[in-house]
This record gives C-alpha cells, structure tokens and sequence, in this order.
C-alpha cells in the first residue's frame, strides 16, 4: 500500500485511538497535547456549526470542536464526555480541542498498513484491524 506525505516517513508510529459515535479514529501522538474531560463549555454566537465553543484550559481559551459535525456524523446525541487537546501543527503553540466519545490506549501502527487510496477531508488512510477499521486523520487537514 502506498503511503502519502500526510503520513510520517518512518516505518512505524504511535497513535491515539478514539471513538466517534459508531467509528474508530486514530491520530499521531505527535499532535496531541493532552487529553482532558469535558468541562462547561461556553457558547459563541455566529460560528460555524462545527465549534461547540470554547474553554478555560490552564488560562487560555480553547476552541472546542465536534468532529461529528465535520464529518456529517452528527445523530444530534449528546456530545462526547472527553477532549483531545491538539496543536494544529507538530511545533506550534495553537491549540484546538476536539470532542470524543471515549478516548483508548496509544498503539505503535505500521505505517505499510495505512491504505491511503481512500480520500476524504481531513483523513489521511485507512487501517484494517481484525473486526475494524480504523480512520486515520491528519489534524492539519481537518476545517476548524
């Protein structure tokens, strides 16, 4: 299987898998800052339908997103009870959270195992678990 630049050159890598609704996604490690629990939200009026709003993480505002909604996955339940704290690129300070239904283990993945044939905005491939699949998304591809 071919792999893309939205994947890191080396042959294996770590990442976070989490759960949206019915799906399993998975992220490089590299990207996320931290994970935290949802804490109150506060709305802000005139933003994209996408932004739940925004948090008080350590002093600084964070924007809060729902991922459901960017990729039209969104039955209109009850928004997930974990945050994904990312920097929107490796090295920078720009920090978004994203909104998962339950957050699991880092696992190493063998980036030949990635089937990138399979495009979408913001993912990167495909993973073939043994009852699964997973999505890998690329968090500087993904519309906040």
């Amino acid at each position: 299987m071919a792999t893309t630049n939205h994947l890191p050159e080396q042959s294996s890598t770590h990442v976070l898998e989490f759960d949206l609704g019915e799906n399993r996604y998975c992220v490089d490690i590299g990207y996320v800052a931290e994970i935290v629990n949802t804490d109150e939200l506060t709305a802000v009026p005139n933003t994209p339908a996408h932004i739940e709003g925004v948090m008080d993480l350590r002093g600084e505002t964070t924007k809060i997103v729902n991922l459901r909604t960017i990729f039209g996955d969104d039955d209109g339940g009850e928004l997930g009870e974990r945050i994904i704290v990312f920097k929107r690129k490796r090295d920078s300070t720009e920090r978004v959270g994203w909104l998962a239904d339950e957050v699991h283990q880092v696992q190493e993945l063998e980036t030949a195992n990635v089937d990138t044939s399979v495009s979408g905005s913001g993912i990167a491939g495909i993973v073939r678990r043994e009852d699964n699949f997973v999505l890998w998304i690329d968090p500087t591809n993904v519309r906040v």
